[in-house]
């Protein structure tokens, strides 16, 4: 009997609801682990993670049988929750409805996972917005700005 044989990788960015900076850099490596264990728990690898403080880059190595955007919501519902938990932010904690998911070959992981791990220096050159918008042409995936995340850009939102 034939058995399944499978390796996809995903990298999926959400951001913090109006794009505030609240994740504080003091806690973000708790905030990695536990992610990790989440998607640990759920059959699926952690490749590289890097939570900035207004979005999160999260790359895995996953099973077809895991339902994506169920593990998304699972992600984004459980850290919400530990958050508010531990406190971090004196204003409620919570994602901006929506992600960005991204698929890449085996050959692309070594670059993916250095992307991820140097978002710091990365972001000293490019917005977030920047970052997103470029993923979302580079992967040509048509969108609608309309429906993008909530930007706020000198105390204004736009799109």
């Amino acid at each position: 009997m034939a058995d399944t044989y499978t390796q996809l990788y995903v990298q999926i960015v959400f951001a913090v609801k109006g794009r505030q900076n609240l994740i504080p850099r003091q806690h973000k490596e708790e905030l990695h682990r536990y992610i990790t264990g989440i998607v640990q728990s759920r059959g699926a690898k952690v490749l590289a993670i890097h939570c900035m403080p207004d979005h999160t880059h999260l790359f895995i190595g996953f099973s077809p049988a895991l339902a994506l955007a169920g593990l998304v919501k699972e992600v984004k519902t459980a850290t919400s929750i530990f958050v508010k938990e531990k406190r971090w932010t004196r204003i409620p904690f919570y994602w901006q409805e929506g992600y960005g998911a991204f698929t890449y070959s085996h050959s692309q992981v070594d670059a993916v996972v250095r992307y991820i791990l140097n978002q710091e220096e990365h972001h000293r050159k490019r917005t977030f917005r920047e970052e997103y918008l470029n993923l979302l042409e580079k992967f040509a995936v048509p969108f609608d700005t309309k429906y993008l995340f909530e930007w706020i850009e000198d105390g204004r939102e736009s799109t």
